[in-house]
């Protein structure tokens, strides 16, 4: 049995991804930083995440794409991030396509407003 990695930093989870995952994780760590910039960067479910007071972003790759969690509650955003909703409505990027890190960065202020709205 193989024992999963245990990360303790971003930039130990970023070093330890796929080559071609890890420009993709460091532009959504730089992006999701500058668009909330009162957020802190921690490891959570052995993840990169975001908090603020409480853990509101993460993003992870895969195989085959980047995973962005939880699912956004944002009507506004639906429609442009439909084609991207998983199974339990997370997000998929897919890494052979060009990843919308506009995008991205306006799901991770959402995220952040909704999780803040939520703890008043």
């Amino acid at each position: 049995m193989t024992s999963r990695p245990h990360f303790s930093t971003v930039d130990e989870y970023i070093a330890a991804a796929d080559p071609k995952a890890r420009e993709i994780l460091q532009t959504i760590r730089k992006i999701v930083s500058a668009a909330v910039p009162d957020a802190t960067e921690c490891i959570s479910y052995q993840m990169p995440a975001l908090r603020h007071k409480k853990v509101f972003f993460y993003f992870a790759a895969f195989k085959k794409h980047i995973g962005v969690y939880p699912p956004v509650q944002d009507h506004a955003l639906a429609t442009n991030l439909a084609r991207y909703r998983g199974p339990k409505g997370n997000l998929q990027f897919q890494l052979d396509e060009p990843i919308p890190y506009d995008l991205i960065a306006r799901v991770a202020q959402s995220l952040a407003r909704q999780y803040a709205a939520a703890a008043k």
